[in-house]
């Protein structure tokens, strides 16, 4: 059945036929993992769609889904849309202010929500909206006393028990709703990354999200024995991609790790056969294995330190289109049999064909060490708008400084102003309720405005610089993109975000977190105390320690760009108080608006400022946070 003429739920169908006995999902419960196969994935989705009907819900009708992974997301997912309806996913660490507005617009009248937190957090502003009637959560702890004093409160089963009692036959009906189904209507609502203000509502269609993953199979093929863990926000574009559209476009298994803590080693049990993660996965992944070396065996440390260097030279053959000589591929398989393997081993990638980045820049640096340890990393670009993806690198063509080259059926050009355009079938159908909006970033003819600045370079691989409006240009003239550089930075194992100013100033400086538990643990070993992450961050010893890393980071960087000036925060840039999106993506103007004093400081000769600012907990409580901040300049 060709991809643009079926729909979500009706690819389910087909599995559930063609594949009934083979794993859909697999979700890890008290340490154990428990296998959905397609026949009752189809089941159980039918008979929530059941109850949802029972409910009142159809056509038109929007469904906001919160939580953590869970395939009671997937079901919910798949029940709504079969009725006409469209799913609308928040990342589960959204605090209650941020999401009111977004149910308030939505007009929703159901949510699912995962557990007692998610539940907790709708009821702080449920008076605020009259017209959520339903909410129902997955994970009873905590929550079975609430449904004799909450109005609305209902179990996930007991919504399943409800369409099973009113439909002798859950699937047949499933599958006749499923029939009256347009391809072209919306499906999904994702809420955009938000870098400039509340995030806006993106529609996509069944043939949107379908096209995409038919056209990313051409060139990343994926197969029904493959295996995927879910471990990123299903409200994420990127993990609808993958988890939803492509695992029922070609069959595979989906699988849940227990907790978002256990990820890593739940993953590799299952050895997923594809990754797809932002860049933050794979700087965090990086910097602990490099946090891992300084604390194990002086024997492992001296073969990370022999062996890394020669997966560098081989990779940097590879990418200067040479092919490597016989001496350094039998230098390269001593160090993948010596060590490369193991690291894969231990990062469950034993078995990974493919991982790919998207949804910011990825450091050269992190890509030249994936590739050293064996790891086929690819980067790729996209946004919500284009239902996740646009661009990727090809089997053998993959290179430190592109995104690739545009899937098939995707135009990309690059306009006059140097922003990034694209078009394809994939071109989400518009904004929810934002008409203007919409207008602004889809041309009459279908060209989507990425707001993204870029250029092809001589093999026709698309090269990403940065935000167009994030483009910064020092006194003198000189381009550069803060974005790289920061990127540069956090290369580094002890630094977790960084913020590069420099437009319409002589010079670059920087505004840099510390990663607190590798910093901690160097604090340790070198027998520095310290209490909290404030005054870890303001050590001297720091402060030395992150020169160091400043000045490694200037020597890869020409004279007019290289950091002058850096200071380290009292605090880590955080998502609740609006300084990161919730993809972790800075928020410039946030940071300008609120660090304004620190900024002007770091372009005089002062050498520290007291500043507050306030600190948001998840609950919504919010404090003043205060101190002095030194300032430091790197010539000294």
């Amino acid at each position: 059945m060709a991809s643009y003429t079926t729909t979500l739920p009706r690819l389910l169908i087909r599995q559930a036929h063609e594949r009934g006995d083979k794993p859909a999902i697999r979700e890890k419960e008290w340490g154990v993992w428990q296998t959905v196969n397609w026949r009752d994935n189809l089941r159980i989705t039918a008979e929530f769609a059941c109850g949802l009907k029972e409910l009142g819900f159809g056509k038109g009708d929007i469904v906001i889904l919160i939580g953590d992974n869970r395939p009671e997301w997937i079901w919910a997912e798949l029940a709504i849309q079969a009725l006409g309806g469209m799913a609308l996913g928040l990342y589960q660490d959204s605090p209650a202010e941020e999401i009111e507005y977004i149910f308030a617009l939505a007009n929703c009248r159901l949510v699912v929500a995962e557990d007692q937190e998610q539940v907790d957090k709708i009821l702080s502003f449920r008076e605020n909206l009259p017209a959520l009637e339903h909410i129902v959560y997955h994970d009873p702890k905590g929550l079975v006393a609430y449904e004799k004093s909450v109005d609305g409160l209902k179990d996930f089963d007991a919504v399943r028990r409800k369409g099973r009692e009113a439909h002798s036959e859950p699937v047949e009906d499933y599958k006749r709703w499923v029939g009256e189904l347009n391809p072209d209507d919306p499906t999904l609502i994702t809420t955009t990354s938000g870098t400039t203000g509340r995030p806006k509502l993106a529609m996509l269609s069944h043939v949107n999200l379908l096209s995409m993953a038919h056209n990313l199979g051409k060139v990343d093929p994926k197969h029904p024995t493959d295996e995927f863990v879910s471990f990123l926000p299903l409200a994420w574009i990127g993990e609808q991609m993958m988890a939803v559209a492509s695992a029922l476009l070609y069959g595979f298994c989906v699988n849940f790790p227990e907790t978002p803590v256990t990820a890593q080693s739940d993953s590799r049990e299952i050895g997923p056969h594809f990754l797809f993660s932002p860049p933050r996965v794979y700087e965090s992944i990086a910097a602990k294995v490099q946090g891992d070396i300084m604390e194990t065996t002086p024997f492992k440390r001296f073969l990370y330190n022999l062996f890394l260097p020669i997966g560098h030279e081989y990779v940097d053959t590879l990418f200067a289109g040479e092919k490597p000589s016989a001496l350094l591929r039998f230098k390269y398989f001593i160090a993948d049999q010596g060590l490369f393997r193991a690291l894969r081993d231990r990062l469950g990638f034993s078995n990974m064909r493919s991982a790919t980045t998207g949804g910011a820049a990825l450091g050269p640096d992190i890509f030249r060490f994936f590739h050293a340890i064996g790891v086929n990393l690819k980067q790729i670009y996209g946004q919500t708008e284009i239902a996740g993806i646009s661009c990727i690198h090809r089997e053998g063509e993959v290179d430190f400084t592109s995104v690739g080259a545009p899937i098939p059926e995707t135009e990309v050009e690059i306009s006059e102003e140097g922003e990034i355009l694209s078009r394809s079938p994939a071109v989400f159908l518009g904004y929810y309720k934002n008409e203007e909006a919409t207008r602004e970033t889809v041309t009459e003819d279908g060209w989507l405005l990425s707001g993204d600045a870029g250029y092809f370079d001589d093999n026709g691989r698309l090269v990403v610089i940065d935000r167009l409006k994030d483009v910064m240009y020092l006194n003198d003239g000189t381009q550069f993109s803060p974005q790289f550089l920061e990127n540069k930075l956090k290369f580094s194992p002890f630094l977790r975000e960084a913020v590069v100013m420099g437009g319409n100033r002589d010079h670059t400086a920087a505004i840099l977190c510390i990663d607190m538990a590798i910093v901690g643990h160097w604090a340790e070993t070198e027998m520095i105390t310290y209490t909290t992450y404030q005054d870890l961050a303001a050590k001297d010893e720091v402060y030395t320690l992150i020169r160091e890393e400043i000045a490694k980071t200037n020597e890869t960087l020409p004279e007019e760009t290289r950091i002058r000036r850096f200071c380290l925060l009292y605090k880590e840039l955080d998502a609740d108080d609006g300084e990161l999106t919730r993809t972790r993506k800075v928020r410039r103007k946030v940071i300008n608006d609120r660090y304004g004093e620190l900024i002007d400081a770091l372009y005089t000769d002062v050498s520290g400022v007291n500043l507050k600012t306030q600190i948001t907990y998840q609950d919504g409580r919010v404090r003043e946070m205060g101190g002095q901040i030194r300032i430091e300049d790197m010539e000294a």
